[in-house]
């Protein structure tokens, strides 16, 4: 019995292992799946296709060939375990919960300032070098695994030496390979049952060395390196969040997002209530003028977006000594683990190091080490804007109270006008800057006072951030949808 029981499993795991060597199941675009079946009309098969997505049974060759002719950071197709979930997959998706992100607001000052000053980039630097150091990291190979667990002991330790009984790992293993993912949990003090997470994937990928020397230093031991020094900082500042947090690491994202496509797809199923998702993956190469490029493709969350659009502005200005420039750009069809989150309706947004077109040339290549990217002060901006995030969103059930959110402002915006007041105050604003969810500053007015209107005829339907200061220098950032 004994003997059949591992046979079983030998072959269970050889089936994972050799999954993608084979003709397999996916998503994908509809234009790209168009095009590839035009040069390789043997090695892809559309099954169906609906609105923008095609469903497909693909060969390996081709998969790669799509990945070579599509400008996008990930595979650029999803992989599913069949045929009725490749369909079932393209099917229009209906949202998890009703849009709030409207309702995020700013006013944890206090708790950000603290954490903004203790981001240390030497210590991402350590991280992405200790995972740089198994050689490989891709599913099928044994230092896959191992960097997982390795992971979820680091997150366990950091846990235990900050005191903290609220914090919980656990190792997820999954259905279509055989690595596994880690997700580290804070549960929430007084809403436990709503969710705030941010994630990465763990694995890499080097076709070329046969995937025997991938060392992913950029894709993406940056983007585990990252979150993992928001946790560090959360841990060192005691913060407690009033929303769970969750921090992933996710498996097989090279393969066409097997793991988190699994974990999103439980969590829907379970009808977990996840508020909002940001993918860390590649944060360290500079490769463009900007530090962050928010990606707009139409998946992701124009709300979250602007919400991480309206972050920068308020902690990260140009008068800031924790500055970030931001600019956008497109990734393309299910580019990174976000797209699963957003494949199950969920509002998920990916902020990137780079332009695409300017992104880590490196990336998928054995070349993928740390010394490309120089030094680690790229990916801790993208750590600060993590900690903004989750702080703002999860928010701290320690009272803390925003420097201007004193002000008695009224601000309303109907039939195109804008109204805005400042009451019982000497307050005056100075200047406002609208700002679209492509991070394009579309309107300006100057010289406020204390109140007025402002007219936003020249504005087209859609989600826009106000930001607005005062003569004190001081910022005060309000979103808002012209219909």
């Amino acid at each position: 019995m004994k003997k059949i029981t591992l046979l079983f499993v030998f072959l269970m795991t050889t089936a994972i292992f050799l999954a993608q060597e084979q003709p397999f199941y996916a998503t994908m675009d509809a234009t790209d799946a168009i095009e590839l079946q035009k040069e390789l009309p043997d090695d892809i098969q559309i099954i169906a296709t609906k609105q923008n997505q095609s469903a497909v049974f693909i060969s390996e060759e081709a998969a790669h060939t799509l990945h070579r002719n599509v400008l996008t950071h990930g595979p650029g197709y999803v992989f599913k375990a069949s045929k009725e979930k490749a369909l079932q997959a393209i099917e229009p998706k209906v949202p998890k919960t009703e849009r709030r992100v409207l309702d995020f607001t700013i006013n944890q000052d206090a708790a950000v300032a603290e954490a903004l000053d203790l981001v240390e980039a030497q210590n991402i630097e350590d991280q992405i070098l200790e995972l740089q150091a198994y050689g490989t990291r891709y599913h099928t190979k044994p230092q896959a695994e191992q960097s997982v667990l390795d992971l979820k002991d680091k997150w366990e330790a950091m846990a235990q030496a900050a005191n903290r009984d609220d914090v919980s790992v656990r190792i997820v293993n999954h259905v279509n390979t055989g690595m596994p993912s880690a997700v580290m949990t804070i549960e929430g003090a007084e809403n436990p049952d709503e969710f705030v997470i941010i994630g990465g994937h763990i694995d890499s990928t080097a076709p070329g060395s046969g995937n025997n020397t991938a060392p992913g230093a950029d894709d993406d031991a940056s983007g585990i390196s990252t979150i993992t020094e928001v946790a560090r900082v959360l841990f060192e500042t005691d913060f407690v969040p009033n929303r769970t947090v969750e921090f992933m690491a996710f498996a097989a994202e090279e393969i066409g997002l097997v793991g988190s496509a699994e974990i999103a797809e439980e969590y829907s199923n379970n009808n977990v209530n996840v508020i909002a998702y940001v993918q860390f993956d590649m944060t360290n190469f500079p490769g463009s003028a900007n530090d962050v490029y928010i990606t707009t493709d139409s998946y992701n969350s124009n709300d979250l977006n602007a919400y991480l659009i309206e972050l920068m502005e308020y902690y990260n200005g140009a008068s800031s000594e924790h500055e970030i420039t931001y600019g956008t750009t497109a990734c393309n069809y299910g580019c990174s683990d976000h797209f699963s989150w957003a494949d199950n309706g969920y509002e998920a947004a990916f902020p990137f190091e780079a332009s695409f077109s300017e992104s880590n040339p490196s990336i998928h290549t054995s070349g993928d080490t740390y010394d490309v990217t120089g030094d680690a002060f790229k990916a801790a901006k993208f750590a600060k804007l993590g900690l903004e995030f989750v702080i703002e969103t999860a928010k701290s059930n320690t009272l803390s109270v925003s420097e201007i959110s004193g002000l008695d402002f009224d601000f309303i915006v109907a039939n195109k006008i804008l109204n805005y007041k400042i009451k019982n105050s000497t307050d005056r604003l100075e200047k406002m800057a609208v700002i679209d969810v492509s991070g394009k500053q579309v309107l300006t007015a100057t010289d406020l006072g204390q109140q007025g209107t402002i007219s936003l005829e020249s504005l087209s339907q859609g989600f826009y951030v106000a930001v607005f200061t005062t003569d004190a220098n001081k910022k005060l950032t309000k979103k808002f949808i012209v219909n």
